[in-house]
């Protein structure tokens, strides 16, 4: 039977969870990418809105760092020296079938979370009814985009497809586009 943890101590397991799902990830993470692993697809911490307070509380006790600024586009949170040493004593608080769990999410799905990170897709609405698509490449461990691409789509349907298709097709898209660039004579 479940031991029913107090709110101080579900607090606690909850911010070692967080800190140990980053670590397991191994790269930075944006908080979209922290919370829909925490919070929406495994329900490590049940409560979307905790989970959200609980990084900026990391942040705020420098066990995570923040790359980029709250006013960049894209934000990145990693594990500080800090939270490695928190961590490492603490770790065996976190229940060994949960380390199990988030370890074997993290192997399959690393990748995956990754290319989410480095390839985003966006569109808005323009005054005229069609849509500006923004298309972006990101290095790891760098908050400014490397590549970015705006098209004009005639209809919401036509930006969708273009913001699902770009998670495949960006590395040869860049690919074309940068080659063809440097070949220029």
């Amino acid at each position: 039977m479940d031991k029913i943890l107090s709110d101080k101590e579900q607090q606690i397991s909850d911010k070692l969870t967080m800190l140990f799902v980053v670590e397991q990830m191994g790269i930075p993470l944006t908080e979209d990418s922290i919370l829909d692993i925490c919070s929406v697809k495994n329900e490590w911490i049940k409560n979307y809105m905790d989970c959200k307070a609980i990084i900026h509380e990391l942040v705020e006790t420098n066990l995570f760092y923040r790359l980029g600024n709250e006013s960049e586009e894209k934000e990145l949170f990693a594990l500080s020296y800090e939270g490695r040493e928190c961590l490492s004593c603490l770790y065996r608080r976190i229940p060994l079938r949960k380390r199990e769990e988030i370890s074997a999410y993290i192997q399959a799905n690393r990748l995956t979370v990754k290319s989410s990170q480095e390839y985003t897709a966006t569109y808005n609405k323009n005054d005229d009814g069609s849509y500006t698509v923004i298309l972006k490449i990101y290095e790891p461990l760098v908050t400014d985009p490397m590549f970015e691409l705006k098209i004009k789509a005639p209809s919401r349907q036509s930006a969708n497809e273009a913001i699902h298709k770009w998670k495949n097709k960006a590395p040869s898209i860049y690919e074309m586009i940068y080659g063809n660039l440097i070949n220029i004579d």
